[in-house]
C-alpha cells in the first residue's frame, strides 16, 4: 500500500509540474504574440527612417561588425530529448534560493547561470514549478574522496525525470575537483543524460574526468556544517547485516522540504 501511495504522489508531482509548465508555456506565447504586434507597429512608423540608415550601416564608414556569437548560452545538443526547458531561463546571472532538508536543515543555495547557463535554467525551472518539494535524497556517499548527497530523482529512489534529458557538459573542472559546497548535475554514462539529479558535495571530491566529468552549477554558501552534522555523519546504510559501504542510501533518511530560488 505504501509503494502504491508512492507511485501515486509521484504521478501526481509529475502531473503537476507538467500542467504548471504547459500554463506557463501559453503565458509565454502570448507575451511573444505582443511583443511581435508592439514591433511591427513600431517599424510601420520608423519606416522611412530605416530605409535612410540601410546604405550607412552595410557599408563605408558606418558599417556595423556582425555581433559575436552566443557562445556562453550552448543550445542543447541533438540527443537531449523532451521539453527541455530554454537555457535563456538562465538570463546569464546568479540566482540565489535556499534548500530545505528534513525541515530543520537549511541550505543557502547560488547557481551561476553565467557559466552554466542550460543546467542552471533546468534547476531554476523546476524550482519555480515546484518539482523538488516532496522528493528525496537517495544516495549518500561518504568515501574518503568523495563525500556528496544526491537528490532530485522523481521517484526518490535514483529513477524518473521530468520527461527529458538534456546536454552538453557545462563548466567542469577539468581536474575532476569538487570542492566542498559545490552542486553538480548528475547524469548516466552519457553526457547528455542530465536530468532533475544533481549532488552536493560535503567534502572535497574527485570523480573520474576521463568520461567527462559534470556540470557545475552552483553551490552551498551556507548551512553545509548542518547538512554534515545532521545527515552525512551519520553514514550510509548497510547493504547487509554488519557489512559497512560508504555508497548508498543514507542512514539519515533525507527529503527536500521546500526550494525556492530568485
Amino acid at each position: 500500500m505504501a509503494a502504491n501511495k508512492d507511485d501515486r504522489e509521484n504521478r501526481e508531482r509529475l502531473r503537476r509540474y507538467t500542467a504548471r509548465k504547459s500554463i506557463h508555456a501559453g503565458q509565454v506565447a502570448r507575451r511573444r504574440r505582443d511583443d511581435i504586434r508592439a514591433s511591427l507597429i513600431a517599424l510601420v512608423v520608423v519606416s522611412a527612417a530605416v530605409v535612410s540608415q540601410v546604405l550607412y550601416t552595410t557599408s563605408g564608414p558606418g558599417a556595423v561588425d556582425d555581433p559575436p556569437a552566443a557562445t556562453a548560452t550552448p543550445t542543447p545538443t541533438a540527443t537531449s530529448t523532451g521539453d527541455v526547458p530554454s537555457s535563456d531561463i538562465a538570463e546569464d546571472r546568479v540566482w540565489t534560493g535556499d534548500l530545505v532538508l528534513n525541515d530543520d536543515v537549511p541550505l543557502a543555495i547560488s547557481l551561476d547561470g553565467a557559466r552554466a547557463p542550460q543546467a542552471t535554467s533546468v534547476l531554476v525551472d523546476l524550482i519555480q514549478q515546484g518539482f523538488y518539494d516532496g522528493t528525496a535524497c537517495h544516495r549518500l556517499s561518504d568515501a574518503p574522496s568523495a563525500e556528496f548527497l544526491q537528490c532530485g530523482s522523481a521517484n526518490g529512489d535514483g529513477t524518473g525525470d521530468a520527461g527529458f534529458t538534456f546536454g552538453p557538459l557545462e563548466n567542469v573542472p577539468a581536474d575532476g575537483v569538487y570542492p566542498a559546497g559545490t552542486i553538480a548535475m548528475a547524469r548516466g554514462e552519457d553526457p547528455n543524460s542530465q536530468s532533475t539529479q544533481f549532488f552536493i558535495t560535503y567534502g572535497e571530491t574527485t570523480l573520474d574526468a576521463s568520461t567527462g566529468g559534470y556540470t557545475v552549477v552552483g553551490s552551498v554558501t551556507d548551512g553545509l556544517d548542518d547538512l554534515v552534522s545532521s545527515i552525512a555523519a551519520e553514514g550510509v546504510r548497510p547493504v547487509a547485516e554488519g557489512q559497512e559501504s560508504t555508497d548508498g542510501s543514507p542512514v539519515v533518511a533525507t527529503t527536500i522540504t521546500s526550494a525556492t530560488i530568485e
